[in-house]
């Protein structure tokens, strides 16, 4: 069975802030402390996570991590950010219900890191397969693109997110990923034109000109060194940490995988390079005749170059930065440009050409991830977006953005007090109110349609008359002078009030984080936005296909002179549009916090962290949580957890977990208000009560291990005990055993020795007695020996006496025949001595020579040319008669081994010998080489199965050879067939017949007597195959060709033998022409090939190489 621990087991502080006690800033501050010096960067509220950024690599994002968490409840294991996702996708696939995870903290907090690590655990446990992998890599390759085109490096991250990102993912209802969509929030366009000290643009240029190829720089006509472009900040231009040159790649691969097309990427390339040449613009002043300033472009080129990437004419740009056109109903007034307002116009041209480009890219990337199905989806939304910012000079941007964070607060605290309300009724827990502050007022403050402060500027920034950042405080001071959460200047003077801290150009707004302090400057202007018609005109000019899109405003056939909406109009719809999206979602909170301003690990900044648990409301966060009632578990984790602590539940309960619990809490005699009872839940409302359990449980623990080990020690000697029991019992055994065998062992020995001792004795009796009964036979058998042996040599010396008359008797008749017959052998001696001496002679001489030959006898290789030498002259017949047999017996021997194929391969070769042999110079280099046939293994190769099929019969060579062209002698591969009845030639590439022709329609082949491989196939006269003349071939395995094509003609009954003529000169017929080919040996310069040239529309020749 599983062991599931809990957030309180092995807790380092208090794993949820709700549970912290006593509850005060600095407890807090400290519990956050705590946690991160051990490396716990992951807090709870209630619901809430809390992410500290540990500047470093930790081991808690691997995939172990990831199945630890997956499918566990959140406060089954220690705060993770995974619990959280895991929370949101269990609750999106398994209830059905569409969530939002809202990421929210200062720049380097790490909030766009948390988004990754939601989508790459989403990716992680959601479901697999080729399409869904496909959809997930998209989404996660987005993040860099985006990141590259919208992030930058600044004094506090070195990968700040300068937009706010919104993306909602969409899955099935197996809770697979189908797609996704973007929305991008209020990107700092502002930092195109110019960067804060320390800070730089965007990534995306740098990492343009430090990893394109030169090529491709050439093409935009830009330079590697950052010091070239006014747009580029140089003192912090490289960062450590960040490979510019390695981004960019990966930039390049992630366009590709979400689906840019080549030649969209370059477009992109082209518009971030116009962005860099339209900074280097220039401007000097120039007096006309009536006495107004104009601006003139001081050096051209950058400008040309700028075009040319663009398409647009140099002249009609160059008007566009030198004058304004004001059209009113039917008048247009031309007015010429300062140079004050033509770097204004050359900077507002920058800042909307990259903003509208950026804006595109998000639109490109939502048409690759969308959802292709129009079935509802399950949607998971996360909004990574900036948190309160608290600068020492804040703008415009600052005011939007602690607008947003205002709504985010004001729809974080409706949300939270809804999901408390909801859990409350369906517990069936009575409700009670919470105090809470409430930031509408603040929001009303800002977003009033009428008195609102965006409203005033809208209202301002439309005005006719001179209009002004003064003017705007003064309609401020006006308005909003008695709001409780408005201050200024002026509004402090009315109030007999002085405030040295707040300047004339200045108000101040009391946001639910603190009090931030605005400076009016530029205000107008970032609002307004002005991108002045002859730019828009211009720009929608161009040849360019990108540009013509991002400016549809400059199309002259839809002039609209409705001033275009401000920029915080737009943003102010925005939010809107997004605070409704958000209301319809589960949302799922993650507060990110910056623990030092020096982005290094393990520093903990008690100022820093506790200006961003002010300003990111976490205090409020905990109250409002803890209003009600602080901790809540479900009735089985509950009895599991704490029945060790009642005698009635311990250690089984066997009725249902309420009533356990119930018994449980009586039992501990908990004050009845600590907690209540829900339909599914406890309920404790102070944290004390569940530390009280918690230290109950602690002792009760230490009881337990106490008694567990009192167990175990006496089980174990109890099973010691058993055992040495066990083994004396075996040791007696054992040795009893051993005794008894040794008592046996004895008295067997003895009752041994005393059977030894008698039947020894027996058989010493019965021995006497044998010896006794021996002896007396062999006393009769001696006697009868001597008696026998003497009558025995009587009869011997009777017999030897009569047997030496015998022998007497025969020498002396021997001895008369010999004499006899020596007397008539000398008679006939001396006539047939010498004859007969000789064939003994010669007799023993071809002996010894037959012996010799058979021990020196040679090899069983017909190509064996030795033999043994003659010993006499007179052996020469017989002698070379024996070589010629013995030669003749091994051949037969050798051809008995022969195959019909290598019959036929030797039948061939000797073929080949009988028409080549001391004919052609080409024929020695071929005896050793093998005939093989089929050289293009046409049967096999299935690039020519449609050849094989188109001929019926059965293959005998297959080759590539080249047809020699007349017209210039050159040659084309041609497939070259010969088959039984037929020669084919077919294309070599596709294998189409090109021609074929039956073997009774070849008359005769004509080879040269040199080394080339020509050969001309002519045809009969008359034949159906002769309308297109002969054929003039090349092949390398030419002898072959030949000698198949020869013996096939022979071995067919029904057709001439083919003739072969062998010469340096023979006729070809062309069609209608017949041309001379002409074999020459040259020196030739291309080494040792055979060139074919045509001389003249008569005469082909051929140069072969001069053999030596």
């Amino acid at each position: 069975m599983e062991v599931k621990t809990s957030l309180l087991d092995n807790m380092i502080g208090v794993g949820d802030m709700v549970l912290l006690e006593p509850l005060s800033e600095d407890s807090f501050l400290d519990n956050l402390r705590d946690r991160f010096d051990h490396n716990e960067i992951y807090t709870y509220i209630g619901s809430v996570v809390i992410s500290m950024n540990p500047y470093r690599s930790l081991p808690i994002f691997t995939p172990d991590k990831v199945e630890e968490y997956r499918n566990r409840n959140f406060y089954e294991l220690s705060p993770h950010i995974y619990a959280l996702a895991d929370e949101a996708y269990r609750s999106l696939r398994d209830q059905d219900k569409d969530q939002c995870i809202l990421i929210t903290g200062e720049s380097g907090a790490g909030k766009t890191e948390a988004s990754k690590l939601v989508m790459s655990y989403v990716a992680a446990v959601c479901g697999k397969g080729q399409e869904v992998n496909k959809v997930k890599e998209q989404l996660l390759q987005s993040n860099p693109v985006l990141e590259a085109f919208g992030n930058a490096k600044t004094v506090r991250n070195d990968n700040s997110s300068r937009f706010g990102k919104y993306m909602d993912i969409e899955f099935d209802f197996k809770g697979d990923p189908l797609g996704g969509v973007i929305s991008n929030y209020l990107l700092e366009k502002s930092r195109v034109v110019k960067q804060p000290r320390g800070e730089r643009n965007f990534h995306i240029f740098y990492q343009l000109l430090s990893g394109a190829s030169e090529d491709t720089l050439k093409k935009l006509k830009l330079d590697r060194d950052f010091s070239k472009y006014n747009y580029l900040s140089l003192d912090s231009a490289a960062v450590n940490g960040l490979d510019d040159a390695a981004n960019f790649r990966t930039v390049r691969n992630a366009m590709q995988i979400v689906g840019f097309m080549e030649d969209e990427v370059q477009s992109v390339l082209e518009l971030v390079a116009a962005v860099l040449k339209l900074g280097n613009i220039e401007f000097k002043p120039e007096s006309r005749c009536n006495g107004t300033d104009e601006s003139r472009i001081k050096d051209k080129n950058d400008l040309k170059e700028m075009c040319e990437l663009l398409g647009i004419e140099q002249s009609v740009l160059e008007r566009a930065f030198s004058y304004r056109t004001v059209e009113a109903k039917l008048e247009k007034v031309s007015t010429t440009l300062n140079v004050a307002q033509a770097y204004y116009a050359r900077d507002a041209l920058a800042k909307n050409l990259y903003s509208r480009l950026f804006s595109w890219l998000v639109t490109r990337i939502n048409e690759s991830i969308k959802a292709q199905t129009k079935t509802r989806h399950k949607v998971m939304g996360v909004l990574d977006i900036y948190g309160f910012e608290i600068f020492e000079d804040n703008s415009f941007e600052q005011f939007i953005i602690n607008y947003c964070n205002e709504k985010l607060q004001q729809i974080f605290i409706e949300l939270t007090l809804r999901e408390e309300q909801e859990e409350y009724v369906r517990e069936g827990i009575e409700w009670t109110n919470i105090e809470y502050f409430n930031n509408a007022i603040i929001c009303d403050l800002i977003e009033n349609h009428q008195n609102g402060i965006l409203a005033m500027l809208d209202e301002e920034c439309l005005r006719p008359g001179t209009v002004t950042d003064e003017t705007f405080l003064d309609k401020l001071n006006t308005i909003c002078a008695e709001h409780q959460h408005f201050e200024s200047r002026l509004s402090k003077n009315s109030k007999f009030l002085t405030d040295h801290s707040l300047p004339h150009s200045c108000f101040r707004i009391q946001h639910y984080a603190g009090k931030v302090l605005y400076r009016t400057e530029g205000f107008v202007d970032k609002n307004n936005d002005l991108l002045y018609r002859d730019l828009s005109q211009a720009m929608y000019k161009a040849t360019h296909s990108l540009i013509k899109q991002l400016f549809p405003e400059g199309n002259p056939a839809k002039v609209n002179l409705k001033r275009p909406p401000t920029a915080g109009f737009q943003f102010k719809a925005s939010v809107g549009t997004l605070m409704k999206n958000l209301q319809t979602k589960n949302p799922n909170y993650i507060r990110c916090v910056k623990p030092n301003d020096k982005k290094a690990p393990h520093i903990f900044t008690d100022s820093l962290v506790r200006h961003q648990v002010r300003y990111l409301g976490l205090m409020e966060n905990v109250r409002v949580r803890r209003a009600g009632y602080a901790f809540r578990q479900a009735y089985e984790p509950c009895l599991e957890r704490y029945k060790m602590l009642c005698k009635r539940t311990w250690p089984h309960w066997r009725g249902p977990a309420r009533e356990g619990v119930e018994v449980l809490m009586a039992d501990l005699q908990v004050p009845v208000e600590e907690y209540s009872y829900g339909r599914s839940k406890i309920f404790i409302r102070n944290p004390r009560t569940l530390f009280f359990l918690e230290e109950r449980r602690k002792q009760c623990l230490e009881e337990l291990a106490t008694l567990i080990q009192k167990i175990y020690r006496g089980w174990k000697c109890r099973s010691h005990f058993l055992l040495l029991k066990e083994s004396q019992i075996v040791v007696a055994a054992w040795y009893r055993r051993y005794a008894q065998q040794k008592k046996y062992k004895q008295i067997k020995s003895a009752t041994t020795v005393v059977q030894s001792y008698a039947r020894g004795w027996q058989a010493r009796k019965l021995l006497r007695e044998l010896k006794y009964q021996k002896r007396c036979e062999e006393a009769v058998t001696t006697i009868a020996a001597f008696w026998h042996g003497t009558q025995a040599r009587r009869e011997l010396r009777r017999l030897k006496e009569e047997a030496r008359r015998k022998h007497a008797v025969a020498v002396i008749w021997a001895y008369w025949k010999g004499l006899k017959v020596r007397r008539e052998y000398r008679k006939f001696f001396r006539a047939n001595a010498g004859k007969k001496i000789y064939n003994f002679t010669i007799q023993r001489i071809m002996q010894k020579y037959f012996l010799g030959l058979k021990s020196s006898t040679p090899s069983m290789s017909p190509i064996d040319r030795k033999w043994p030498s003659r010993p006499y002259l007179f052996l020469d017949g017989a002698h070379t008669e024996l070589r010629r047999i013995f030669h003749l017996w091994r051949c037969k021997k050798y051809r008995s081994q022969f195959t019909e194929e290598k019959k036929a391969v030797y039948e061939e070769k000797l073929e080949a010998s009988e028409i080549f042999k001391d004919k052609k110079t080409l024929y020695p280099s071929s005896v050793s080489q093998p005939f093989k046939g089929d050289y293009l293994e046409i049967s096999k190769n299935p690039k020519y199965q449609k050849l094989h099929s188109a001929v019926d019969e059965k293959v005998l060579l297959a080759d590539v050879v080249n047809k020699i062209n007349r017209a210039n002698g050159k040659g084309t591969p041609r497939i070259f067939l010969l088959t039984k009845k037929s020669v084919v030639l077919a294309d070599q590439k596709t294998g189409q017949v090109k021609a074929s022709v039956p073997l009774p329609d070849l008359s005769s082949v004509s080879v040269s007597t040199q080394s080339d491989g020509f050969f001309a196939l002519k045809l009969k006269e008359g034949s159906a195959s002769a309308t297109k003349g002969d054929f003039l071939l090349s092949s390398e395995h030419l002898i072959e060709i030949i000698t198949k094509l020869h013996r096939t003609g022979a071995t067919a009954a029904d057709q001439e033998q083919l003739s072969v003529d062998i010469s340096d000169e023979f006729l070809v017929q062309f069609k209608q022409d017949k041309v001379c080919v002409k074999f020459i040996q040259a020196a030739l310069k291309n080494g040792n090939s055979v060139s074919c040239k045509r001389k003249n529309n008569r005469l082909l020749e051929v140069s072969v190489p001069i053999t030596a």
